[in-house]
C-alpha cells in the first residue's frame, strides 16, 4: 500500500486524464456558449470567429497557467508536510508511531500482526513518513515535473477543445442555421467521446458518463444562447 516510486513521485496517469477532461471540457463550453450566443445576438460570421478565436487563445493560455500555478502550490504543500512529519518523527516518535497505530486499528488489525506491522513501518523512515501522508494527512505526492506536463496538457487539451464549435463557421457559404446545428452536434459528439473515454479508463459507466458530458456541455451552450438572445434585442 506504500508508495513505490522514487522519491515522492505519483503516478501520472490519472492526473494527465483529469488534465485532459478539464481542458478539453472547459475549452468546448466556454468557446461553445460564446459562440451561441453571438450567434442568438445576430453578430456577423466574421465577428462570431473573431470572439470564438479570442476566447480560444485567452482561455487556453488561462487554464494552463492556473494547472502550473494550483499544481505547484500542491508540491510546494506536499513538502513543507513530508518536513513537517520528518520532524515530528524525530522530535515526538512516540506521538507519531501512536498515529500509525490508530490506523492500523482502524484498518482492522490487532494483536501481535498490529505489533508486527507497526514496528516495520516505523522502522524504515521512508515507509512512515509516506504512511503519515497517505493515510494521516490524505496528500498524494506531487512530483517535480507535474506543474509542467499539467499545464502542457491542460494547455493543448484547451485549445483542441475550443476549436471544436469554431470548425463550421471556418466553412464558406454556409447558412448560419446550418452553422449553428453542426456546431451543436459536434460538441456533443465530441463531448461523448470525452465521456467514453473517461469511462474506459477509469472503469465507469460509458453512456452515464457521455450523457453527463453531452448535458453539461449543452446546458452551458444554451445558457449562452440564452444571454446573447437577451442582449440581442436590445
Amino acid at each position: 500500500m506504500l508508495h513505490s516510486a522514487k522519491g515522492y513521485e505519483a503516478h501520472p496517469h490519472p492526473t494527465r486524464l483529469s488534465d485532459f477532461i478539464l481542458g478539453s471540457q472547459d475549452g468546448l463550453v466556454n468557446v461553445l456558449g460564446i459562440l451561441l450566443g453571438l450567434c442568438a445576438a445576430s453578430a456577423t460570421v466574421h465577428i462570431i470567429l473573431i470572439a470564438s478565436l479570442a476566447a480560444l487563445g485567452a482561455e487556453s493560455i488561462s487554464m494552463g497557467a492556473v494547472a502550473y500555478t494550483s499544481t505547484l502550490a500542491r508540491r510546494r504543500l506536499y513538502l513543507s508536510e513530508v518536513q513537517r512529519e520528518k520532524d515530528e518523527m524525530r522530535e515526538i516518535p512516540d506521538v507519531e508511531r501512536e498515529e500509525v497505530r490508530e490506523v492500523l486499528v482502524e484498518w482492522g488489525y490487532t494483536g501481535a500482526d498490529l505489533d508486527d506491522l507497526l514496528n516495520r513501518i516505523c522502522s524504515n523512515p521512508r515507509a512512515w513518513v509516506e504512511f503519515m501522508m497517505a493515510f494521516e494527512l490524505k496528500l498524494a505526492p506531487v512530483k517535480e515535473t507535474q506543474a509542467r506536463d499539467s499545464a502542457v496538457v491542460v494547455l493543448l487539451a484547451t485549445v483542441a477543445g475550443s476549436a471544436i464549435p469554431i470548425l463550421p463557421f471556418l466553412v464558406p457559404n454556409l447558412a448560419l442555421l446550418y452553422r449553428v446545428i453542426a456546431t451543436v452536434v459536434l460538441a456533443a459528439v465530441t463531448l461523448a467521446f470525452v465521456g467514453l473515454y473517461e469511462a474506459r479508463t477509469t472503469g465507469g459507466r460509458p453512456f452515464q458518463n457521455a450523457a453527463q458530458m453531452i448535458l453539461i456541455g449543452l446546458a452551458a451552450g444554451f445558457a449562452g444562447f440564452l444571454i446573447g438572445l437577451v442582449v440581442g434585442v436590445h
